[in-house]
């Protein structure tokens, strides 16, 4: 502990109010400031493992402060959200065309109604109380006719899987600054009391295992693991607390994504009440999840990733909606088809996330990645994907398989029922033209699979402006900025790109933009630099301006001399790209690999 500094925990409901916390911090000589991310009971539970580290005082926004205020006996100062924080969110809102409502905890709708009245606006303000209030109000605004609410995190993260979008009311510089100021306040003038020291004293007894204690409601009360870590141990713990509290002492091993755990629980009383400690110690073992290739995913991982996702942030996703909803009600198999970029595995993840299977893991089989070992764990291991039942699987980039695993693969399908056993789901890219290759059209005719086809970005560039304005919102959060749009004539240079790798371009290009705009909006001199650059990179990369791979090569010799010499020489020219050069010679960055091994 630094002396004479206050020492802060800081509980961000958002990543980039972290970042604007430490970088206020960084400017400030009388406070020492730890600040993690967690919105509602994650930033409560946070606060709980977090609290007993000599903190003197904890800072946070809205409902989560008044959670942490509820269940942790150190003071907590809440961020108020200034008139300036709700007006800018509003100036944001003012970039769609679509009707829109403020919802939120009080500290955000009482500010907003005083902003509303002065400025006689005429916009709906809804309070909420508790996070159990957010769905039934967003629903009721829904069927009003909303598509957009300006909101906290709560309601922002409920709004995306609603179908509505959002924009996250954002506290300022000033806001976090004034509540350093009074944490500062109150930290000079209180001492706290620790009546907890001695319980912990009790329960810390064992330095060389973990520690996680929960209380009577089955709530994280003290642990040992780092902060942003340890979720899937915690979640196995909770599932113990039955059988720990029938015993004095129980003890267990798990495995958890191929980590073995030595699990020892205990009864400590605290106050007249039973709590449950767990020790427990670790140890990797070979496990299934471990391989290259293969990846296990749960419904929770999946939502995560597809909530946090530019698709679902921008909506880009909702035109398929209907379709993925109507395919979930089948059990045929799916063949995901669409150009690099479109989406295809944001796509799976919705299906499977409204499936049946939605409560057994996800299995994601990526082809491009898979090398010659896990190709054979895959096909002839007994803890294969293969073997298990009532799982979906996910065969990513089948179209990158080489012509005998390919056939390998199609008849292991249909030898062992594969398709009856499981939910499968595969992936494939296809050419500017929309053709499937034919390696996929026979995974689709051979398995009577139902098909999606990914639109490519320049079909839908009518939509560009909203699905820029709705992603630099969510950049503003990730970047910690505060750029209010795009000048039109930026927005006219983004419209009229041709968007060769789509919505991963997209984003990335639209990442650039904002990190690099120190403008209340985004120039048109600075996008037309970037699109020129890009247009640079894809020339040089795809086309390679006069070459010709058969220049200097002599064609008296074998065809496999002949094409060794070919490779090796769009690989000189691109820089020893791979990827890349597969591009070019038209073939996978599989057989590439197996021709330069040749």
């Amino acid at each position: 502990m630094n002396q004479g500094k206050i020492r802060i925990l800081g509980i961000a409901p958002y990543e980039g109010m972290k970042s604007i916390m430490q970088k206020l911090a960084k400017e400030r000589d009388d406070i020492d400031l730890s600040v993690f991310v967690g919105d509602l009971h994650k930033g409560a539970e946070i606060a709980q493992k977090n609290f007993h580290e000599d903190f003197d005082i904890i800072i946070s926004r809205g409902g989560t402060a008044e959670l942490i205020g509820a269940i942790t006996p150190l003071p907590v100062i809440e961020i108020a959200l200034s008139v300036y924080d709700i007006l800018r969110a509003i100036k944001m809102a003012e970039n769609f065309s679509s009707r829109y409502a403020i919802v939120g905890f009080p500290g955000i709708t009482s500010s907003a109604q005083l902003l509303c009245d002065l400025l006689q606006y005429k916009v709906e303000i809804c309070t909420i109380h508790s996070g159990d209030e957010v769905q039934d109000v967003l629903l009721s605004l829904k069927k009003k006719g909303y598509r957009m609410v300006l909101c906290d995190m709560i309601a922002n993260t409920t709004a995306k899987k609603l179908g509505l979008n959002a924009i996250l009311i954002t506290s300022g510089n000033e806001s976090i600054g004034n509540a350093f100021d009074q944490a500062v306040k109150l930290c000079r003038s209180h001492s706290l009391l620790r009546e907890e020291n001695k319980f912990l004293q009790n329960v810390i007894h064992k330095d060389s295992h973990e520690t996680v204690v929960f209380n009577e409601k089955e709530e994280v009360f003290f642990s040992t693991l780092e902060a942003d870590a340890g979720t899937p141990i915690i979640d196995v713990l909770r599932r113990e607390i039955p059988a720990a509290l029938a015993v004095d002492t129980h003890r267990s091993f798990k495995n958890i994504g191929g980590t073995l755990y030595s699990i020892t629980s205990r009864q400590i009383p605290f106050y007249g009440r039973a709590y449950v400690v767990f020790y427990f110690s670790s140890n990797k073992v070979p496990f299934a999840s471990s391989k290259y290739g293969v990846q296990y995913l749960s419904k929770n991982d999946v939502e995560n990733t597809f909530y946090n996702s530019f698709y679902n942030v921008t909506g880009a996703i909702g035109g398929l909606q209907s379709t993925v909803e109507q395919m979930t009600q089948t059990d045929f198999p799916i063949m995901i088809i669409g150009e690099e970029g479109t989406g295809k595995e944001r796509v799976a993840g919705a299906i499977y996330t409204q499936s049946p299977l939605q409560h057994n893991p996800l299995v994601v089989i990526n082809f491009a990645m898979m090398n010659d070992k896990s190709w054979t764990f895959l096909t002839n291991h007994y803890n294969s994907p293969f073997n298990d039942n009532n799982n979906t699987i996910y065969l990513k980039n089948v179209d990158s398989l080489p012509e005998d695993r390919h056939r390998q693969l199609l008849s292991l399908i249909v030898d062992m029922n594969l398709a009856r056993r499981n939910r499968l789901l595969f992936s494939c890219v296809c050419g500017r033209d929309g053709i499937i290759p034919k390696q996929c059209m026979e995974f689709v005719n051979m398995l009577s699979c139902l098909t999606i086809h990914l639109p490519p970005l320049r079909e839908r560039k009518e939509e560009i402006p909203v699905l820029a304005n709705l992603s630099l919102s969510s950049l503003n959060i990730s970047l910690a900025k505060e750029i209010l749009g795009l000048e039109a004539g930026a927005m006219e240079l983004l419209a009229a790109y041709d968007w060769p790798c789509n919505y991963t371009q997209f984003k990335r290009i639209l990442s650039e933009l904002t990190a690099v705009t120190t403008t209340p909006y985004i120039l048109e001199a600075t996008v037309a630099r970037c699109l020129e650059q890009e247009r640079s990179t894809e020339s040089d990369t795809d086309h390679g301006s006069s070459f010709s791979p058969l220049q200097g090569v002599s064609l008296n010799r074998t065809l496999d001399e002949i094409n060794h010499d070919i490779i090796h020489a769009v690989l000189e020219e691109l820089g020893g790209n791979q990827s890349a050069a597969a591009k070019r010679l038209g073939i996978s960055r599989t057989t590439l690999w197996r021709l330069l091994k040749e």
